[in-house]
């Protein structure tokens, strides 16, 4: 029988405002329509469909709020990025509005809001009828610049909003990839707010001051959605973007989970697509270094990233689609990795998260 999948972090929103993705479509019909168009150069031929994600049984998924500061833009083509908070609220608006929609038109797509949602949606899975099944959105925040200032929260909140990540770039709350630094005082108070709400906390992007920090102001709920070991990352342009031994240590005591990305660059950094695809197994690593880190597999879990700046071209030799994520099972397994562990990395970790973070 097949697992049960959580994936910590798809940019649906961002792709289907930024190329007109129709998420609805399996992949492989987007990859051809998208054959004589500039998309798959800019950002790969697509991992995500929902037969994909049906047939993967991918279950729930975080579903980004991703936009860019204007300093970061990737060219004229990026629509989805911001000069100030002003704009940045707007955009993170209109992607959250899509979500609304997208769940609206089709009923696969459940956002999911509270406790019961959750329970609602994995019970959809209980069974082989393929035609009943839901797959749960809960929205994420990447960037806390849409946040015009903290006690706007509560109002991101109210919409559906569920995890916040304070940066991916440096934001007015903390420092972020390619932009060190602590958290700010509007940062420390947007801590504050959120502990108070019952927001869970991104720490993917984060500094290391802020990362830190964060962990020992913060007192709810903590994850990193998207983030892989820095000690199989040495040679990165960017070592900040992963997360040393301590911080995976430190996530640990917390109870928090990291995402793994099974992405070709931060599984082995310097990868160029003239090297070849990597396998599974550079996955696997990446996972079995989490839990010998931090001494079980209930810290460890998926975040693709698929969509996110990299398509199959990009992923590990055995993945064309984001259903191919169920081909961890048996790489875990040759690893020694036992039954009841292998559910938890590949779902069952987020799914702990979320009844311990959501709200009743």
């Amino acid at each position: 029988m097949p697992y049960l999948i959580v994936d910590a972090h798809q940019d649906l929103a961002w792709n289907a405002l930024t190329f007109g993705r129709d998420y609805t479509r399996p992949a492989l019909v987007t990859r051809e329509r998208e054959r004589a168009t500039e998309t798959p150069a800019r950002n790969g031929h697509t991992l995500l469909g929902l037969a994909d994600l049906l047939l993967g049984r991918v279950a729930v998924v975080f579903a980004t709020l991703y936009v860019s500061p204007h300093r970061r833009r990737l060219g004229e083509w990026d629509t989805e990025a911001y000069a100030d908070a002003a704009q940045a609220h707007r955009l993170y608006a209109r992607q959250l509005d899509y979500y609304h929609r997208l769940a609206d038109a089709r009923d696969t797509f459940r956002l999911i809001g509270a406790r019961a949602d959750l329970e609602a949606v994995l019970k959809t899975w209980e069974g082989d009828d393929l035609a009943q099944r839901r797959i749960g959105l809960v929205p994420l925040m990447e960037g806390a610049d849409g946040i015009r200032e903290p006690r706007e929260a509560e109002w991101w909140m109210e919409r559906g909003v569920r995890i916040v990540g304070l940066a991916w770039a440096g934001t007015r709350y903390a420092g972020g990839t390619g932009e060190p630094g602590p958290l700010t005082p509007e940062g420390r108070r947007l801590l504050e707010v959120m502990a108070d709400l019952g927001l869970i906390l991104d720490l993917s992007h984060a500094s290391d001051e802020s990362f830190l920090e964060a962990l020992d102001r913060f007192e709810g709920v903590v994850i990193a959605s998207h983030a892989n070991p820095r000690a199989l990352a040495r040679n990165a342009r960017r070592p900040e973007r992963f997360l040393s031994d301590a911080m995976l240590r430190r996530l640990a005591e917390r109870r928090g989970v990291t995402g793994i990305v099974p992405y070709n660059r931060f599984l082995k950094p310097g990868w160029e697509p003239r090297d070849g695809r990597l396998g599974l197994e550079a996955v696997v690593a990446a996972i079995d270094h989490v839990c010998q880190v931090t001494g079980s597999a209930a810290h460890v879990g998926l975040g693709s990233d698929f969509d996110g700046g990299f398509g199959v071209e990009a992923a590990p030799a055995e993945i064309d689609t984001v259903a191919d994520l169920q081909k961890l099972a048996p790489a875990l397994a040759r690893r020694g990795y036992a039954d009841r562990d292998i559910a938890a990395i590949l779902g069952g970790n987020w799914l702990e998260v979320l009844r311990r973070g959501l709200p009743a």
